[in-house]
């Protein structure tokens, strides 16, 4: 067996080939030559108890990395609590494995939080946590940022519009249904679907209770609200819900508002509503 000539290509390798990509794996496997280690003298145990030693490191690595990561989001001016032994345990075991910075960043503020108040982040929602994907967590980010907290609800709603239901004023309407168009400002539907196959999203839609015309509304997203009040006495939005564990990653994600889509659906909302802010 010849030794795999890997440690030649640059760290910065987003142009090499894909051959030169799947040689690059061998660094992972123990099939490439590292100081005074050569696959090709070594036999297949040698290679395979190098190679978990490699992988014991980078757990090592992960772990440090998330702990320092955590101790710049844990105040020294407020009590602490012991975390449970079987969570803790459950943490470690899962987050040794999260190698990209942005999601340790992640993991780091769940460990932060336990240990200020605990329970928060359940185990199941570790386990969703740690399947996710970079991209997968960059579409919760998107979702999130075009979400809505309606009125005092604690939860976030995902708006996909608005319809009449009821009332004289319908058969006269072409459409009883206003859709906000999430597809349009970088959400389509195939994303939805992905949050959903994450277990982040609800697949189905639902709907509010009939809004009441003489009571102001507040949609309050990440960092604005809209102020409305409606036109008239047969109103409802429609939207997606956050499943449990969605509603747990929401407290960690910090999305930003998507400001096309707020004016945009300002200007739709204007048709049946008075809209202020």
């Amino acid at each position: 067996m010849a030794d795999t000539d890997v440690l030649d290509v640059p760290d910065d390798n987003t142009q090499v080939s894909a051959r030169k990509k799947a040689l690059l794996l061998g660094r992972v496997i123990g099939l490439a030559s590292e100081d005074d280690y050569r696959p090709s003298s070594a036999s297949i145990a040698e290679r395979a108890e190098h190679r978990q030693r490699k992988q014991l490191s980078q757990h090592q690595s992960n772990l440090e990395n998330i702990f320092a990561l955590a101790l710049n989001y844990t105040p020294s001016d407020v009590t602490g609590v012991e975390l449970d032994p079987d969570w803790r345990y459950q943490f470690f075991q899962m987050a040794e494995q999260i190698h990209n910075r942005k999601m340790q960043d992640l993991w780091a503020r769940i460990l932060a939080s336990e240990i200020v108040n605990p329970g928060n982040f359940s185990l199941r929602t570790l386990a969703v946590l740690k399947q996710l994907t970079l991209r997968e967590a960059q579409i919760f980010e998107k979702a999130l940022g075009m979400s809505v907290k309606i009125n005092t609800e604690p939860r976030f709603k995902l708006l996909s519009g608005y319809r009449v239901n009821g009332g004289i004023t319908q058969y006269f309407r072409k459409h009883n249904q206003t859709n906000f168009g999430l597809s349009q400002f970088g959400l389509p539907y195939s994303n939805i679907l992905t949050l959903v196959d994450a277990g982040i999203l609800h697949k189905s839609e639902f709907e509010t209770g009939l809004l009441n015309r003489n009571e102001e509304i507040q949609l309050a997203l990440c960092h604005a609200n809209i102020n409305l009040k409606p036109k008239g006495q047969h109103l409802l939005f429609t939207y997606y819900r956050f499943t449990t564990v969605g509603d747990e990653l929401c407290q960690l994600i910090q999305a930003k508002n998507e400001l096309d889509f707020i004016g945009a659906i300002k200007a739709m909302l204007t048709k049946d509503f008075v809209v202020n802010g």
